[in-house]
């Protein structure tokens, strides 16, 4: 077991996770690179965002870190233990402290449910309480994500979008958890609702002393909730910072373009768009070098052959690229 250090709750470290995928007409497999090596740390209590285009990673970690997939490679320590090296019974124990909140609301939801069924089988399935201590634990949950004590005998159907992700959050609190790993909660949601769950959440967070891992690929949200920030480009993490260096001083080139994609809800403020060149590369056959060279701006012919690591340049800013000027002759410590 590595030296963790006492603030840091979640720590991933070189976490890989490859899928084998067979043609229609082909007997040899082909391997998805999903997520090729990252690591991260989460500190208690705060909101750590992951962002990236679709197909980058950034689900699949976010089962890594859950243990709802096993990985190729790599470790994941919660609370200084290896969640992958835990048995059936001590795993099952620590999924009341690890829980999720789903992307599309409709979807997560088993419709033949009522509200206060769903809120309340997590409690049966960790016996935490049952009959009128569950039902009046599942009311409690329901006063604090905003919901009227009459929903619990309704069914999803009846809901709306951002009703239906309360009921979810209220699903995901009710055992009381440390983690909650929110995978594009708000993504499905009108923008009208997106930041009332978004509040929502960072009450909750307040209130309750949760910590997030958010993902998402909206930057303008992740701006909103996290502390700190990871982009993912391809199944690598091209850069992390603290929220505020990573949207006054963008380092990498794929993170500019992201934040030149931002709408400003002013019309005679004009922002400079950055267009990228060509598609995203698949998974299936990564370029060689940096992953983002065939699409850069800045693209040399080191980026062709050479990867470049994530190196500090500066406090609690770290960048996986050729261009960045280190603040010190040594790879990024990702637990710093």
């Amino acid at each position: 077991m590595p030296d963790i250090l006492p603030d840091i709750l979640i720590e991933a470290k070189g976490l890989k996770k490859y899928f084998l995928t067979k043609g229609l007409f082909s007997r040899r497999g082909t391997v998805v690179h999903a997520v090729d090596g990252i690591s991260f740390y989460i500190k208690r209590g705060e909101t750590f965002g992951l962002v990236g285009e679709s197909g980058c990673g950034k689900s699949t970690t976010g089962k890594l870190v859950l243990r709802l997939l096993e990985p190729t490679f790599g470790e994941v320590y919660f609370e200084g233990h290896n969640i992958f090296e835990l048995n059936r019974k001590k795993m099952r124990r620590l999924r009341q402290k690890m829980q999720v909140i789903f992307q599309d609301p409709f979807a997560s939801l088993n419709p033949r449910m009522t509200v206060g069924d769903i809120v309340g089988e997590p409690l049966e399935i960790h016996n935490l309480a049952s009959g009128a201590e569950r039902e009046e634990r599942v009311l409690e949950v329901m006063e604090l994500v905003g919901l009227n004590s009459e929903y619990a005998t309704r069914y999803p159907h009846e809901f709306s979008g951002g009703q239906r992700q309360r009921i979810g959050i209220a699903r995901a609190i009710a055992v009381n958890p440390v983690f909650i790993v929110a995978d594009e909660p708000v993504s499905s949601l009108d923008v009208s609702i997106r930041a009332q769950i978004l509040n929502l959440m960072r009450d909750l967070q307040k209130n309750l002393g949760l910590t997030y891992l958010y993902i998402a690929h909206d930057l303008s949200t992740i701006k909103h909730l996290s502390d700190r920030i990871a982009v993912m480009y391809l199944g690598k993490i091209v850069e992390t910072g603290t929220t505020r260096s990573i949207f006054d001083n963008p380092q990498h080139p794929y993170t500019q373009a992201l934040l030149s994609a931002i709408t400003i809800p002013d019309p005679e403020v004009k922002r400079k768009r950055i267009i990228l060149k060509g598609d995203v590369p698949s998974p299936i056959d990564p370029p060689s070098g940096c992953r983002f060279h065939t699409r850069c701006l800045y693209s040399m012919d080191k980026c062709k052959k050479v990867e470049p690591k994530l190196i500090d340049i500066a406090d609690r800013h770290s960048v996986r690229c050729h261009l960045g000027k280190p603040c010190g002759a040594q790879e990024a410590d990702t637990r710093r």
